[in-house]
């Protein structure tokens, strides 16, 4: 009887770990999709800037705020870009900080599950 109630123990624990691993799997799925934005804006910002370097000092540039072009001045579009860039860039590496973790975790997890189920077979087999 011992060890029925040592199967039911090792399935319940079995069980939470994989929903555990479930929601760590959602979490990185989540960061790759975050990323992708992050990188596609990074992309086009690094575009607008390279355009924005291809004009001469008196260019006009207008900004869209809303419905409305606003002029804006040069260095200023440039400035703003570039900080925009700075932005993108350290979420990108926070992101690729937190996948790292998540990874992590997610292989701990399935160490953990795998091992759990050699406890349950190990049982399971002396039972028989």
């Amino acid at each position: 009887m011992a060890s029925a109630t040592a199967i039911k123990e090792l399935q319940r624990d079995l069980e939470t770990q994989a929903n555990v691993l479930s929601k760590i799997q959602k979490d990185i799925s989540k960061n790759h999709q975050v990323r992708k934005q992050y990188t596609i804006q990074l992309g086009e910002n690094e575009l607008v800037l390279k355009e924005l370097d291809l004009l001469k000092e008196d260019a006009n540039v207008y900004k869209l705020i809303g419905p409305v072009l606003v002029k804006q001045d040069l260095a200023e579009a440039r400035g703003n870009v570039g900080k925009r860039i700075e932005y993108i860039s350290a979420e990108l590496k926070r992101l690729e900080g937190t996948l790292q973790d998540l990874e992590d975790k997610q292989n701990s997890k399935k160490e953990s599950i795998f091992k759990l189920r050699q406890k349950m077979e190990t049982i399971q087999a002396g039972k028989s």
